[in-house]
């Protein structure tokens, strides 16, 4: 993902997962970590697109860490995600003030 200037942007809402591949023969699973973004006016976008191969606390940290040095000064409003989530805590160290929310989990849709 380029490396775009987040200078002025403002996020209402995150939400974030992780994802995994699996490489040919399966040996290997490698993630990416996914936020998306809405800003005050509705508009979503890509805002962190990020390789790791675990959803760690650091790992989050890292990306949450590159967005503040590319200028998003504050957190979104609210962040949601699921609950298998280093997130929760890496977004506390990062941008404080957000509030979350685990996604309720629709079974047998």
């Amino acid at each position: 993902m380029a490396r775009c200037s987040l200078v002025g942007k403002r996020y209402v809402y995150f939400w974030v997962d992780g994802v995994y591949c699996e490489t040919r023969g399966g040996e290997t699973r490698h993630g990416i970590l996914v936020i998306i973004g809405a800003d005050t006016t509705g508009h979503k976008a890509l805002v962190g697109l990020w390789d790791s191969y675990r959803e760690s606390a650091q790992s989050w940290k890292e990306l949450l860490l590159d967005f503040k040095s590319r200028g998003l000064a504050r957190g979104p409003a609210l962040a949601m995600g699921d609950g298998a989530l280093d997130f929760w805590k890496a977004l506390r160290q990062v941008y404080g003030q957000t509030r979350w929310q685990r996604c309720a989990e629709v079974i047998g849709a």
